[in-house]
């Protein structure tokens, strides 16, 4: 029993419905008011039914009618009350109407902004591997069709499953008061219904959450051949491209296709058990009324009412149809939600102006998701205020280094710190705010230059950003644009050159004025004249500040404080640029090697 207790809370728990209602506790109180206008709203739907058994009643036996007992013999009276009923019945039924519809859209609303709010700042809130082993597209998908669907349920198929139920207890209770022997006859298709609904959800459920899964991998299409059509078209691919997307395409469709089969057979196999029922209500009921065992008043009631029990269930298929979609969407974004966040930021409180910018690397032993150890016992201390220029091979953990520091991933063991405290106990968002990066692979966001330079800043004034972009050597190709600084970029930048967003990265790191400056790579795909004018920017900006150059181009750092030479994670070489030539090792013979190419 107690097992059993177990394997139910924990099926409840995976419930998405279930999961949902949990996640928007904070709305029980709209919940609870759309619920209770759709209630009321289906009470005064079902009373027409009433009104025109009651109308039949005192047209056949006038005086003696059931009105008529309350003492209003006269027949006038009785159809003036009636007329009154109705208008107040159709009145109520109404504003009802509108409230629930107004509710329910409100929630779905609602529902659908907290939704994606929610999951999208918990998504950044995950660590950079999270995004390395994910698709943007299947996340898109996520953050937007899939909160969608749930949107297009709550609007009216929730309304639709609650008045059904309303439905069938209210007028399963009227008729069996009235005509138990008769209605027995109506609720002979209803067990028969119910099973069929729960064997087509149990069906259904796992064809939708196929639908949404080739959803998600046909955004994932989109977005990848969206952001690579430069290599595209560079290539002459198109063709080769169309036939893939058409393949996920065809995989969409096919899946779809196999969940419409089945829930389209539903609602004609309902309907057949709803005819048998009102064919029984009809002739049964018909025959007893006929015979003077059933008031002709009660029989028109059962006649009118029967429909209003059984032709609801008409649009179970539907509802249960939209309810399969929007449940296998809410899983998908539950599950996102409940991702949970392995890089925490720890209580302590760091103000960036009073960092000082010594940083030093204890023993540290780092390694990607399912590769071996990168880093092992790492040791390396950065004095405040110098410049710290790090080379060598790809995939000797240059960049990396820069990832730790900024807690995009975490250690596996030993000790970062930050003028001498663990950077695990520093608040994270302060830690982040402490660095500027620029890296080799620059994003610019679609905007204009002047919001892409004060990124992260909102208060800065414009002299302040005319300032950083002149430390940054941006201003000059700046104020030759049309709109100098209100130019809109384009999306990452489409509409600058390589080495023109380059500068506008470094003007956006300068702006930020942080205690700890990174450059990952700043120069490695840019020309001469870029390099130069970043070198120039460097002198001026790293005085004064902890600066990490990593460089692909040593002459960029060859007025580094101290230069570090890195080989399959470990310092193999370490000194000034003049002290590391003398060694003649591996440095010395990079230098060789990329004075040589500049000679020839």
């Amino acid at each position: 029993m107690k097992k059993l207790t177990l394997n139910s809370k924990k099926e409840l728990d995976n419930n998405p419905l279930f999961r949902l209602i949990k996640n928007q506790y904070k709305q029980r109180s709209l919940i609870i008011c759309a619920s209770t206008c759709s209630i009321l709203n289906k009470i005064f739907d079902l009373a027409p039914p009433v009104l025109i058994g009651l109308s039949i009643d005192v047209v056949v036996r006038e005086k003696s009618s059931w009105l008529a007992s309350f003492g209003f013999e006269s027949v006038p009276l009785q159809i003036f009350i009636l007329a009154i009923a109705s208008f107040i019945i159709w009145s109520a039924e109404s504003f009802f109407e509108y409230l629930y519809a107004l509710l329910w859209r409100n929630l779905a609303q609602s529902t659908q902004h907290n939704l994606r709010i929610q999951a999208y700042n918990h998504l950044q809130k995950l660590e950079m591997s999270f995004f390395e082993n994910d698709s943007s597209g299947r996340l898109l998908a996520i953050l937007n069709d899939d909160i969608n669907q749930l949107e297009r349920f709550l609007d009216q198929g929730a309304n639709q499953l609650l008045q059904l139920f309303v439905t069938v207890f209210l007028v399963g209770t009227a008729m069996v008061l009235l005509a138990p022997g008769v209605a027995i006859f109506a609720f002979i298709p209803i067990p028969i219904i119910l099973w069929g609904s729960i064997k087509f959800q149990k069906q259904l459920a796992p064809k939708y959450k196929d639908v949404r899964r080739k959803a998600g991998d046909l955004a994932a299409r989109l977005s990848n051949n969206l952001g690579g059509m430069l290599t595209i078209k560079s290539f002459a691919t198109e063709s080769w491209e169309l036939d893939r997307l058409r393949l996920d395409s065809h995989s969409y469709q096919r899946s779809n296709r196999e969940a419409i089969k089945l829930s389209a057979a539903f609602i004609p196999l309902i309907r057949f058990a709803i005819l048998f029922a009102f064919l029984a209500i009809l002739i049964i009921g018909g025959l007893n009324a006929s015979e003077g065992k059933l008031e002709i008043g009660i029989y028109s009631f059962l006649v009118f009412i029967t429909q209003r029990l059984l032709w609801p269930l008409t649009t179970l298929g539907h509802v249960l149809d939209e309810y399969q979609r929007s449940m296998a969407s809410i899983n998908r974004v539950l599950d996102l939600i409940d991702e949970p966040i392995i890089i925490s930021g720890g209580s302590l409180k760091l103000e960036p102006k009073k960092v000082i910018g010594d940083i030093s690397f204890k023993n540290v032993c780092f390694k990607y998701h399912n590769r071996e150890n990168l880093l092992t016992n790492f040791n390396l201390d950065i004095v405040a205020g110098t410049t710290i220029g790090i080379v060598g091979s790809t995939g000797s953990g240059k960049s990396s280094l820069v990832k730790l520091i900024l807690r995009l991933y975490e250690i596996t063991s030993g000790q970062i710190q930050l003028d001498g405290i663990p950077i695990q106990k520093f608040n994270l968002r302060d830690l982040r705010r402490s660095i500027a990066l620029v890296s080799q692979d620059v994003y610019l966001f679609h905007g204009t230059i002047e919001e892409n330079i004060a990124y992260g800043n909102n208060n800065a004034s414009f002299k302040e950003i005319e300032k950083a972009a002149t430390l940054a050597e941006a201003s000059e190709f700046i104020e030759k644009l049309p709109r100098r600084y209100k130019t809109l970029v384009g999306e990452r930048g489409q509409k600058l050159s390589g080495g023109q967003c380059q500068r506008i990265a470094l003007a956006r790191a300068i702006l930020k004025d942080a205690p700890i400056l990174i450059l990952d790579e700043a120069t490695a795909s840019v020309d001469n004249e870029t390099e130069a004018a970043i070198q120039r920017s460097l002198a001026k900006v790293t005085s004064n500040r902890t600066t990490l150059v990593i460089a692909h181009r040593l002459s960029t750092i060859q007025n580094a404080d101290r230069i570090i030479v890195l080989n399959e994670g470990s310092i193999i070489e370490s000194g000034t640029h003049e002290s590391l030539l003398k060694k003649e090792g591996l440095y010395s013979n990079l230098w060789s090697v990329q004075a040589g190419s500049i000679q020839i």
